[in-house]
């Protein structure tokens, strides 16, 4: 039954950035980096200023933001398709490469209650790349009725010619945005950048090769340019949804899958980046805005997981959530409150791979102040050189610097035993010993990410 103009509910936007983490806005406290729109609008709405990924690496984030289940539920736990080392210290488990069409997305709960539904961008959570319409796991079989579908560009590509297609991401939002709605809409822009390879126009990049940093601050011109452009087109995009005359209307939200690219051992000012457990590969930036409706300016300090989208959009739109275990819960309650407190209490990951880049096998947890870090390689199969368990205190030391898990042992062993019970709540795969493994043999990596130092206490 159609809605009347006064009972239709909001429309929803749904901005994800590729690989940027939140210290990377201005909003979030960067000198460096240069986001007056997305400070603007951050301003102008809410700001969480804790939230994770729930996973490191790009399909397993995409799809639980997507549907407010945690990867390791979902036995999507890695990019798509993923490496193997040669020689590994343990076996991953048969994981699954790609989005079942049976788990409910974004776009399948918004359609099945009157939405219209665009996805434009980047998707991967099909088998492959090769992307094509109504295939099985590709956007159309999870409730997108509209798709324009684009893939990360080769690294010969002309930084002049918007390689990331972040300017034609952005017009083809606003086409969009502008055309006439009978129905509330559901749109998800899914950017490109600032994912690899780092290409951005010399007129963005020229601005930050001679700009010197904050003390503590990461410095990266080429992805400082290429935020900067993102920034100028999000603030294209608002323009777009004023014009349209839907912006009272409109629920804007603007996050990323997981953090920045770069070597895990430079403080940025977390630890850590893109693909391992560290806060930098994880913490995200997440804001949210209904002009109107929800507070202006607050700024929630608790810990929140990008698993709590789905949950919150559907409180805030009235839409009623299948009936399947989540790992998400709605933040609507701490939002109204501006509240500090955490959300559940206690936040889980599990990455049972060996990434090309350097990251082991690892899972970790968060309970209030503290963090544990489990290297797989250590506690299943008793690397003489890898850590079993890092303990951190994140109010104390929030760059994790200083592993206290032998100044703690019963903590760690709380925590640990607190870790695995969640792996068998949500049938998490685990990984066993290679019986085939020859530590005589390269081909495997048993150490937390190369170049990391760290003080034990």
């Amino acid at each position: 039954m159609m809605e009347s103009k006064e009972e239709k509910r909001p429309n929803v936007l749904l901005v994800i950035v590729d690989d940027l983490s939140s210290y990377q806005l201005g909003c979030y406290g960067s000198k460096y980096y240069e986001t007056p729109n997305l400070d603007a609008f951050a301003n102008s709405g809410i700001r969480f200023q804790r939230a994770y990924a729930t996973s490191p690496v790009c399909s397993p984030a995409r799809a639980s933001l997507y549907t407010g289940r945690h990867p390791a539920r979902l036995h999507l736990t890695n990019y798509i398709p993923g490496t193997v080392p040669d020689n590994p210290r343990l076996i991953t488990p048969d994981w699954q490469k790609g989005l079942p069409v049976s788990e409910k997305t974004l776009g399948d709960i918004f359609k099945e209650n009157g939405y219209e539904t665009a996805h434009i961008g980047k998707w991967h959570l099909a088998e492959d790349y090769n992307y094509q319409p109504n295939r099985p796991m590709d956007p159309e079989s999870h409730g997108f009725d509209e798709v324009f579908y684009t893939i990360k560009p080769k690294p010969h590509f002309d930084p002049e010619k918007d390689a990331h297609n972040v300017e034609k991401l952005t017009d083809k939002t606003i086409e969009f945005l502008k055309r006439p709605h009978e129905r509330p809409f559901l749109c998800v822009l899914a950017h490109n950048t600032i994912h690899r390879p780092e290409l951005a126009p010399a007129s963005y990049l020229e601005r930050f090769e001679s700009k010197k940093a904050g003390q503590g601050e990461w410095q990266h011109p080429t992805q400082a340019a290429m935020i900067s452009q993102l920034d100028d087109t999000f603030g294209r995009l608002m323009d777009g949804l004023e014009e349209s005359g839907q912006m009272d209307n409109t629920i804007v939200v603007v996050t990323a899958d997981h953090g920045a690219y770069a070597d895990s051992d430079v403080r940025k000012p977390w630890r850590g980046a893109k693909a391992d457990l560290y806060e930098g590969g994880l913490r995200v930036p997440f804001l949210l805005r209904w002009q109107k409706h929800l507070p202006e300016g607050a700024s929630p300090s608790g810990a929140v997981s990008m698993a709590d989208l789905v949950p919150t959009l559907a409180e805030l739109t009235g839409i009623e959530m299948p009936d399947v275990p989540l790992d998400g819960v709605s933040l609507v309650s701490a939002i109204n409150k501006s509240g500090s407190e955490d959300s559940q209490g206690a936040y889980y990951w599990h990455f049972p791979h060996y990434h090309h880049s350097g990251l082991a096998p690892c899972g970790a947890m968060i309970r209030g102040r503290h963090k544990l870090i489990e290297w797989f390689d250590g506690s299943i199969g008793k690397s003489d050189t890898c850590p079993a368990y890092e303990l951190f205190d994140l109010e104390q030391d929030p760059c994790e610097e200083r592993d206290i898990a032998i100044k703690y042992p019963g903590l760690v062993v709380v925590m640990a035993e607190s870790l695995q019970n969640w792996r068998n709540r949500v049938g998490a795969q685990e990984m066993i010993p290679n019986p085939d493994f020859d530590p005589n043999q390269s081909g495997q990596r048993s150490e937390p990410p190369p170049g990391d130092k760290i003080v034990t206490v």
